[in-house]
């Protein structure tokens, strides 16, 4: 009998994933199989100052799902990007795969293997930092059904290593400072804002510190609104303010700014782009099978 209230649990906890939501405590890294499943890696050298950007996706499509994958490095304008075919993504547990070609996608929790042209990244991941609430990065609105998009900060911190190569440039990274996100639901947006941050060791003497917000256009059924959250990691704790919370936010090409406030804490995020202009990234079309260079994205912003 406690086999059968197990497996019906987990059948019941399936069906209520895959409106999107996610019960508290719960892990949003594995598939919810919403039309759109997105996984985001953010990986810098502050002292070589290179940054590298990778993401993919599981994008449901009749004939099959299809993978968007992109990898953007920094310095240099280098913006590789596929639509892959056969992709795989478990709903059980974090893993994504997908090979069309000569084009690879293999990722989990504790490493990503990533091969786009003449561009490839094979990297491992630890000294992970656990996302300690009970509710994911919306707040909890993580909980609520059938919302066009949801957001998780889910690596606030942790170590890559592995390289990177280019064409016949290759880089080492030993130790270089992580940060992983998810997102998912019915496609991206009409219009969304993000950014994140990590290279603060300056300013809080060694502590461990990391930022992340993301915003856009807010829909459940008839009902529209522009929301933006903030999630904050100051050493062991974190911080994340969200609607109905009061968050503001401007953006334009280059510049945003975001003013998050509780009744206990303020947090005022200003950040500027820089003179060589922003790396362009794709936007899955999940029903059309294609590919959008929608995305700008500072990759060493300030």
């Amino acid at each position: 009998m406690t086999r059968e209230v197990t497996q019906a649990r987990q059948h019941l906890v399936s069906l209520y994933r895959r409106t999107g939501a996610d019960l508290p405590f719960g892990d949003p890294l594995p598939s919810h199989g919403t039309e759109m499943e997105g996984w985001f890696w953010r990986l810098s050298d502050a002292r070589e100052g290179r940054v590298v950007v990778a993401l993919c996706s599981e994008n449901r499509h009749p004939d099959g799902n299809w993978s968007t994958a992109a990898i953007a490095l920094h310095p240099g304008k280098v913006v590789r990007s596929a639509a892959i075919d056969g992709v795989r993504a478990d709903r059980t547990r974090f893993a994504v795969k997908a090979e069309s070609g000569d084009d690879l996608v293999d990722a989990s929790r504790e490493k990503l293997r990533m091969v786009i042209g003449d561009t490839e990244l094979d990297l491992k991941f630890d000294d992970e930092f656990h996302w300690p609430k009970a509710f994911g990065g919306g707040g909890v609105f993580s909980c609520v059904p059938f919302l066009n998009q949801y957001w998780h900060p889910y690596r606030l911190g942790g170590k890559a290593s592995g390289t990177v190569s280019c064409g016949d440039e290759r880089w080492t990274f030993s130790g270089a400072a992580l940060y992983c996100e998810r997102n998912w639901g019915a496609g991206f947006p009409l219009r969304w804002w993000w950014g994140q941050a990590h290279d603060f060791d300056e300013a809080f003497k060694g502590e461990d510190v990391s930022v992340a917000f993301s915003g856009g256009l807010l829909e459940l059924g008839p009902l529209k609104r522009d929301v933006t959250g903030v999630v904050v990691r100051l050493g062991d704790r974190v911080l994340r303010i969200t609607p109905p919370a009061l968050v503001s936010s401007s953006c334009d090409l280059d510049r945003w700014r975001i003013d998050a406030r509780t009744a206990r804490y303020r947090v005022e995020l200003n950040g500027e782009g820089t003179p060589e202009g922003p790396h362009v990234l794709p936007v899955p079309l999940p029903g059309e099978r294609r590919n959008i260079d929608t995305d700008y994205e500072y990759l060493a912003g300030k």
